[in-house]
């Protein structure tokens, strides 16, 4: 298991990441999701509440130059159920699981983004609260190795979350041009303290050049109360 605070500060460029794993009291499903930008377009973004779900705007609209996978929501709550993504495959999920279908049927759908060389990766996180406790997926849809024909669709199932552990998946290995995606599993790392700490934890872990916005959310298993934080560099 790793630390999380060192993994997400070994590179200046993760990208956008998702963490979700179980508080270390195990009274908690712990979410974590983030964004960073090395463009002014990517950097003019701040994240805003909408009841529970979550959407990205922009910054200073005027400088808005192209939405299209900078403009989205990235958290979707279906009622004991949480999506989290790093774009509008969150609205496909949501809406496949309101048709009594799944998250690998949906996300069957989709391919990683259209953003040529990068090809960047479509990350997707899912939390479904039962019984007092909860499990979760992550999945990443990638290019075949830069290709631009072929995609890699993986999926990833953690039926028996433990106290003070999650996994942590982003779109990028590290900085570059054109920027490499992810590789491997989702990370194991270390979920410690309350919503604050895991928030602050995360935030001051990211590069703070590049880190544009953060949400986390903790989701009481016992009772279904939810609490959340948004950290924006935008202000």
């Amino acid at each position: 298991m790793k630390d999380l605070k060192s993994e997400i500060s070994s590179t200046t460029y993760p990208g956008r990441g998702i963490i979700i794993g179980k508080s270390a009291d195990g009274k908690n499903a712990v979410i974590g999701y983030f964004i960073m930008g090395r463009s002014e377009n990517s950097r003019n973004r701040v994240f805003v509440a909408e009841g529970d779900d979550l959407k990205t705007q922009a910054f200073d609209p005027s400088k808005l130059v192209d939405p299209s996978l900078i403009i989205y929501a990235p958290v979707r709550a279906i009622g004991k159920t949480t999506v989290v993504t790093n774009g509008d495959q969150t609205d496909t999920i949501r809406d496949f699981i309101l048709d009594g279908k799944t998250f690998e049927d949906a996300l069957r759908t989709r391919t990683f983004e259209p953003d040529s060389p990068n090809f960047t990766p479509r990350i997707s996180g899912i939390v479904e609260c039962h019984d007092n406790d909860f499990s979760y997926k992550l999945s990443i849809l990638k290019s075949n190795c830069g290709r631009e024909n072929s995609v890699l669709r993986f999926f990833y199932e953690y039926a028996q979350p433990i106290d003070g552990e999650g996994h942590f998946i982003h779109t990028y290995k590290c900085d570059g041009n054109p920027i490499p995606s992810f590789s491997g599993e989702p990370e194991l790392v270390s979920i410690d303290g309350d919503i604050d700490k895991f928030t602050s934890d995360v935030w001051e872990s990211l590069n703070a050049d590049n880190k544009v916005s953060l949400f986390t959310r903790f989701i009481n298993l016992e009772t279904g109360a939810i609490e959340s934080r948004i950290v924006n560099k935008n202000k």
